[in-house]
Protein backbone atom coordinates (compact mmCIF):
# COMPACT_ATOMS: atom_id res chain seq x y z
CA UNK A 1 0.00 0.00 0.00
CA UNK A 2 1.92 3.36 -1.01
CA UNK A 3 2.66 5.37 1.89
CA UNK A 4 -0.50 8.18 2.71
CA UNK A 5 -0.07 11.52 1.10
CA UNK A 6 0.76 14.66 2.71
CA UNK A 7 -1.76 17.35 2.60
CA UNK A 8 -1.19 21.17 1.63
CA UNK A 9 0.12 23.30 4.48
CA UNK A 10 -3.11 25.58 5.64
CA UNK A 11 -3.74 28.91 5.24
CA UNK A 12 -3.69 31.56 8.40
CA UNK A 13 -7.74 31.69 9.16
CA UNK A 14 -9.84 30.53 11.60
CA UNK A 15 -10.49 26.47 11.57
CA UNK A 16 -13.51 25.59 9.78
CA UNK A 17 -14.52 23.10 12.14
CA UNK A 18 -15.06 26.18 14.31
CA UNK A 19 -17.10 27.99 12.10
CA UNK A 20 -19.86 25.69 10.88
CA UNK A 21 -22.50 25.60 13.70
CA UNK A 22 -25.94 25.97 12.50
CA UNK A 23 -28.34 25.16 10.07
CA UNK A 24 -26.06 24.87 6.69
CA UNK A 25 -27.56 26.63 3.45
CA UNK A 26 -26.79 24.82 -0.02
CA UNK A 27 -28.30 27.46 -2.56
CA UNK A 28 -29.66 26.74 -5.71
CA UNK A 29 -28.26 27.98 -9.16
CA UNK A 30 -30.85 30.27 -10.48
CA UNK A 31 -30.49 30.26 -14.79
CA UNK A 32 -31.92 33.24 -16.76
CA UNK A 33 -34.07 33.04 -19.45
CA UNK A 34 -31.61 32.57 -21.73
CA UNK A 35 -30.09 29.62 -20.14
CA UNK A 36 -27.14 32.21 -18.40
CA UNK A 37 -26.80 31.59 -14.54
CA UNK A 38 -28.44 34.66 -13.28
CA UNK A 39 -26.26 36.22 -10.56
CA UNK A 40 -28.43 38.55 -9.73
CA UNK A 41 -30.98 36.37 -8.82
CA UNK A 42 -28.00 33.88 -6.83
CA UNK A 43 -27.16 37.12 -4.77
CA UNK A 44 -30.66 37.72 -3.77
CA UNK A 45 -31.13 34.26 -2.58
CA UNK A 46 -28.09 34.04 -1.07
CA UNK A 47 -28.69 37.46 0.84
CA UNK A 48 -32.17 36.46 1.96
CA UNK A 49 -31.05 33.46 3.57
CA UNK A 50 -27.87 35.15 5.48
CA UNK A 51 -30.92 37.51 6.75
CA UNK A 52 -32.55 34.34 8.02
CA UNK A 53 -29.47 33.10 9.87
CA UNK A 54 -27.99 30.42 7.70
CA UNK A 55 -24.66 29.60 9.22
CA UNK A 56 -22.45 28.77 6.51
CA UNK A 57 -23.10 28.63 2.59
CA UNK A 58 -22.59 25.77 0.79
CA UNK A 59 -22.26 26.81 -3.58
CA UNK A 60 -22.37 24.90 -6.32
CA UNK A 61 -22.85 21.58 -5.10
CA UNK A 62 -25.76 19.12 -5.59
CA UNK A 63 -28.29 21.55 -4.91
CA UNK A 64 -26.58 24.44 -6.74
CA UNK A 65 -26.44 22.02 -10.30
CA UNK A 66 -22.15 21.84 -9.75
CA UNK A 67 -22.86 18.81 -12.06
CA UNK A 68 -24.05 21.25 -14.92
CA UNK A 69 -21.83 24.13 -14.43
CA UNK A 70 -19.25 24.97 -16.80
CA UNK A 71 -15.55 25.71 -14.75
CA UNK A 72 -15.90 29.95 -15.82
CA UNK A 73 -19.85 29.68 -14.68
CA UNK A 74 -18.93 27.62 -11.34
CA UNK A 75 -15.98 30.11 -10.58
CA UNK A 76 -18.38 33.18 -10.66
CA UNK A 77 -20.77 31.14 -8.56
CA UNK A 78 -18.58 31.21 -6.18
CA UNK A 79 -17.34 34.46 -6.30
CA UNK A 80 -20.69 36.04 -6.03
CA UNK A 81 -21.45 34.04 -3.13
CA UNK A 82 -18.41 34.99 -1.24
CA UNK A 83 -18.89 39.13 -2.19
CA UNK A 84 -22.29 38.51 -0.64
CA UNK A 85 -21.69 36.81 2.50
CA UNK A 86 -18.49 38.83 2.64
CA UNK A 87 -16.87 37.22 5.72
CA UNK A 88 -19.91 36.81 7.67
CA UNK A 89 -20.42 32.81 7.42
CA UNK A 90 -17.72 30.45 5.74
CA UNK A 91 -18.11 29.94 2.12
CA UNK A 92 -17.71 26.54 0.89
CA UNK A 93 -16.98 25.28 -2.78
CA UNK A 94 -18.69 21.71 -4.05
CA UNK A 95 -15.86 19.96 -5.88
CA UNK A 96 -16.18 16.76 -7.78
CA UNK A 97 -15.71 14.61 -11.05
CA UNK A 98 -12.56 12.32 -11.67
CA UNK A 99 -9.63 13.67 -10.09
CA UNK A 100 -7.70 16.00 -12.60
CA UNK A 101 -11.29 17.96 -13.16
CA UNK A 102 -11.31 17.97 -9.67
CA UNK A 103 -8.13 19.61 -9.40
CA UNK A 104 -9.37 22.38 -11.70
CA UNK A 105 -12.59 23.23 -10.07
CA UNK A 106 -10.80 23.28 -6.96
CA UNK A 107 -8.18 25.99 -8.37
CA UNK A 108 -11.69 27.79 -9.35
CA UNK A 109 -12.44 27.38 -5.67
CA UNK A 110 -9.84 28.88 -3.99
CA UNK A 111 -9.27 31.81 -6.97
CA UNK A 112 -13.34 32.97 -6.12
CA UNK A 113 -11.79 32.97 -2.81
CA UNK A 114 -13.88 29.90 -1.21
CA UNK A 115 -13.50 29.18 2.92
CA UNK A 116 -13.97 25.24 2.04
CA UNK A 117 -14.66 22.68 -0.17
CA UNK A 118 -16.92 19.70 -0.13
CA UNK A 119 -15.48 16.84 -2.12
CA UNK A 120 -17.94 15.43 -4.11
CA UNK A 121 -17.43 11.55 -4.78
CA UNK A 122 -15.61 11.03 -8.28
CA UNK A 123 -17.38 10.31 -11.24
CA UNK A 124 -18.94 7.45 -12.65
CA UNK A 125 -16.41 4.95 -11.16
CA UNK A 126 -16.78 2.42 -8.27
CA UNK A 127 -13.17 3.08 -7.37
CA UNK A 128 -11.48 0.31 -4.17
CA UNK A 129 -10.59 2.32 -0.66
CA UNK A 130 -7.22 3.20 -2.03
CA UNK A 131 -8.41 4.46 -4.81
CA UNK A 132 -10.70 6.63 -2.68
CA UNK A 133 -8.12 7.49 -0.06
CA UNK A 134 -5.73 8.48 -3.55
CA UNK A 135 -8.37 11.04 -5.04
CA UNK A 136 -9.45 13.05 -1.39
CA UNK A 137 -5.67 13.00 -0.52
CA UNK A 138 -4.94 13.90 -3.97
CA UNK A 139 -7.47 17.30 -3.46
CA UNK A 140 -6.26 18.29 0.09
CA UNK A 141 -2.18 17.73 -1.35
CA UNK A 142 -2.77 20.26 -3.82
CA UNK A 143 -4.53 23.06 -1.63
CA UNK A 144 -4.40 24.92 1.59
CA UNK A 145 -8.39 25.29 1.77
CA UNK A 146 -9.98 22.55 4.47
CA UNK A 147 -11.87 19.42 3.19
CA UNK A 148 -15.26 18.05 3.84
CA UNK A 149 -15.32 14.21 2.63
CA UNK A 150 -18.75 13.74 0.94
CA UNK A 151 -19.87 9.82 1.11
CA UNK A 152 -22.37 8.50 -1.07
CA UNK A 153 -23.56 6.48 -4.27
CA UNK A 154 -20.07 5.32 -5.42
CA UNK A 155 -18.24 6.71 -2.48
CA UNK A 156 -18.72 4.68 0.41
CA UNK A 157 -15.99 4.51 2.95
CA UNK A 158 -15.30 2.32 5.20
CA UNK A 159 -13.79 3.33 9.11
CA UNK A 160 -10.04 2.63 8.18
CA UNK A 161 -10.13 4.88 5.33
CA UNK A 162 -11.55 8.05 6.74
CA UNK A 163 -9.28 7.40 9.56
CA UNK A 164 -6.00 7.65 7.09
CA UNK A 165 -8.44 11.16 5.03
CA UNK A 166 -8.50 12.44 9.39
CA UNK A 167 -4.75 12.06 9.36
CA UNK A 168 -4.49 14.54 6.83
CA UNK A 169 -4.38 18.30 8.42
CA UNK A 170 -7.08 19.96 5.98
CA UNK A 171 -9.64 16.99 6.05
CA UNK A 172 -11.65 18.17 8.26
CA UNK A 173 -14.71 16.86 7.88
CA UNK A 174 -16.81 13.71 6.88
CA UNK A 175 -20.69 14.12 5.37
CA UNK A 176 -22.33 10.66 5.34
CA UNK A 177 -24.94 10.42 2.32
CA UNK A 178 -25.40 6.70 2.52
CA UNK A 179 -27.62 6.50 5.49
CA UNK A 180 -26.01 3.24 7.22
CA UNK A 181 -26.00 4.27 10.87
CA UNK A 182 -24.05 1.22 11.84
CA UNK A 183 -21.40 2.40 9.34
CA UNK A 184 -21.49 5.85 10.17
CA UNK A 185 -21.69 4.67 13.97
CA UNK A 186 -18.47 2.74 13.79
CA UNK A 187 -17.05 5.80 11.12
CA UNK A 188 -17.58 8.16 14.38
CA UNK A 189 -15.95 5.61 16.22
CA UNK A 190 -12.93 4.82 14.82
CA UNK A 191 -11.72 8.42 14.12
CA UNK A 192 -12.67 9.09 17.87
CA UNK A 193 -10.41 6.53 18.72
CA UNK A 194 -7.46 7.04 16.23
CA UNK A 195 -7.87 10.77 16.55
CA UNK A 196 -9.09 11.50 19.77
CA UNK A 197 -7.46 15.21 19.75
CA UNK A 198 -8.60 15.71 16.30
CA UNK A 199 -11.28 18.33 15.97
CA UNK A 200 -13.56 16.93 13.44
CA UNK A 201 -17.00 17.86 11.65
CA UNK A 202 -19.45 15.38 11.14
CA UNK A 203 -22.81 15.80 8.82
CA UNK A 204 -25.77 14.31 7.80
CA UNK A 205 -25.69 14.07 3.95
CA UNK A 206 -29.02 12.23 3.12
CA UNK A 207 -31.65 14.19 0.96
CA UNK A 208 -33.87 16.29 3.35
CA UNK A 209 -31.75 15.25 6.32
CA UNK A 210 -34.53 16.29 9.12
CA UNK A 211 -36.18 13.26 8.23
CA UNK A 212 -33.18 11.39 9.69
CA UNK A 213 -32.01 14.14 12.48
CA UNK A 214 -33.02 12.33 15.04
CA UNK A 215 -31.20 9.37 14.73
CA UNK A 216 -28.20 10.84 13.27
CA UNK A 217 -28.58 13.29 16.81
CA UNK A 218 -28.48 9.71 18.67
CA UNK A 219 -24.77 9.40 17.47
CA UNK A 220 -23.24 12.39 17.75
CA UNK A 221 -24.40 13.47 14.44
CA UNK A 222 -25.96 17.22 14.21
CA UNK A 223 -24.64 19.37 11.31
CA UNK A 224 -26.98 18.99 8.20
CA UNK A 225 -28.04 20.94 5.11
CA UNK A 226 -31.35 21.60 4.69
CA UNK A 227 -32.95 21.95 1.54
CA UNK A 228 -36.35 22.75 3.28
CA UNK A 229 -34.45 26.45 4.13
CA UNK A 230 -33.88 26.95 0.46
CA UNK A 231 -37.85 27.65 0.22
CA UNK A 232 -39.27 27.99 3.37
CA UNK A 233 -36.33 28.67 6.23
CA UNK A 234 -39.57 29.44 9.02
CA UNK A 235 -40.20 25.96 8.96
CA UNK A 236 -36.76 24.52 8.75
CA UNK A 237 -35.32 26.74 11.22
CA UNK A 238 -38.36 25.64 13.77
CA UNK A 239 -37.05 22.34 12.73
CA UNK A 240 -33.25 22.89 13.96
CA UNK A 241 -34.37 24.42 16.58
CA UNK A 242 -36.29 21.83 18.06
CA UNK A 243 -33.64 19.27 17.03
CA UNK A 244 -30.67 21.06 19.04
CA UNK A 245 -32.57 22.12 22.00
CA UNK A 246 -34.06 18.47 22.26
CA UNK A 247 -38.05 19.52 22.03
CA UNK A 248 -38.94 15.98 20.33
CA UNK A 249 -42.50 16.99 20.79
CA UNK A 250 -41.94 19.79 18.07
CA UNK A 251 -39.37 17.73 16.23
CA UNK A 252 -42.39 14.95 15.80
CA UNK A 253 -44.80 17.17 14.57
CA UNK A 254 -42.66 18.63 11.69
CA UNK A 255 -41.50 15.06 11.07
CA UNK A 256 -45.19 13.19 10.86
CA UNK A 257 -46.58 16.65 9.39
CA UNK A 258 -44.47 17.98 7.00
CA UNK A 259 -40.98 16.08 6.59
CA UNK A 260 -42.24 12.81 5.68
CA UNK A 261 -45.31 14.31 3.23
CA UNK A 262 -42.16 16.05 1.96
CA UNK A 263 -40.03 13.07 1.31
CA UNK A 264 -42.64 10.88 -0.25
CA UNK A 265 -43.60 14.09 -2.81
CA UNK A 266 -40.16 13.89 -3.51
CA UNK A 267 -39.95 9.88 -4.46
CA UNK A 268 -42.66 10.78 -7.22
CA UNK A 269 -39.71 11.84 -9.50
CA UNK A 270 -36.95 11.42 -11.17
CA UNK A 271 -33.95 14.23 -9.59
CA UNK A 272 -37.15 16.01 -7.58
CA UNK A 273 -34.00 16.20 -4.62
CA UNK A 274 -33.02 19.28 -6.79
CA UNK A 275 -35.66 20.21 -9.63
CA UNK A 276 -38.49 20.49 -6.56
CA UNK A 277 -36.42 22.52 -4.19
CA UNK A 278 -35.91 24.94 -7.38
CA UNK A 279 -39.65 24.89 -7.67
CA UNK A 280 -39.98 25.73 -3.73
CA UNK A 281 -37.50 29.10 -4.43
CA UNK A 282 -39.83 30.00 -7.05
CA UNK A 283 -42.61 29.71 -4.93
CA UNK A 284 -41.41 31.51 -2.18
CA UNK A 285 -41.23 34.40 -4.65
CA UNK A 286 -37.97 34.28 -6.63
CA UNK A 287 -37.61 33.33 -10.42
CA UNK A 288 -34.36 31.15 -9.90
CA UNK A 289 -35.44 29.55 -13.43
CA UNK A 290 -35.50 25.81 -14.72
CA UNK A 291 -33.22 23.06 -13.89
CA UNK A 292 -30.48 22.46 -16.60
CA UNK A 293 -30.58 19.08 -18.21
CA UNK A 294 -30.38 16.26 -17.51
CA UNK A 295 -32.64 17.32 -15.03
CA UNK A 296 -36.86 18.12 -15.61
CA UNK A 297 -39.01 20.10 -14.38
CA UNK A 298 -41.29 18.31 -11.74
CA UNK A 299 -45.24 17.89 -12.44
CA UNK A 300 -47.45 20.94 -11.91
CA UNK A 301 -49.21 18.70 -9.64
CA UNK A 302 -46.77 18.19 -7.64
CA UNK A 303 -45.56 21.50 -7.29
CA UNK A 304 -49.57 22.01 -6.34
CA UNK A 305 -48.73 19.53 -3.63
CA UNK A 306 -45.57 21.34 -2.72
CA UNK A 307 -47.22 24.87 -2.29
CA UNK A 308 -50.16 23.57 -0.21
CA UNK A 309 -47.76 20.84 2.05
CA UNK A 310 -45.81 24.19 2.91
CA UNK A 311 -49.00 25.95 3.79
CA UNK A 312 -49.98 23.14 6.31
CA UNK A 313 -45.92 22.96 7.76
CA UNK A 314 -46.48 26.65 8.26
CA UNK A 315 -49.44 25.91 10.52
CA UNK A 316 -47.74 23.67 12.67
CA UNK A 317 -45.07 25.44 14.09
Amino acid sequence: MPADLPAAPIADRTPLADRLDGLLFFPVTPFAPDGAVDHAALRAHVRARLDAGAAAVFAACGTGEYHALGLDEYEAVIAAAVEETAGAVPVVAGVGHGTALALDFLRRAERAGADGVLALPPYLVKPSQEGLYRHYAALAAATPLEIVVYARDNAVLDPETVVRLAGLDNVVGFKDGVGDIDRMQRIVSAVRTARPDRPFCWFNGLPTAELTGLAYRGIGVTLYSSAVFCFAPDIALAFHRALTTGDDTTANRLLDGFYRPLVELRAQGSGYAVSLVKAGVRLDGLDAGPVRPPLTEPAPEHVEQLARLVEHGRSLI
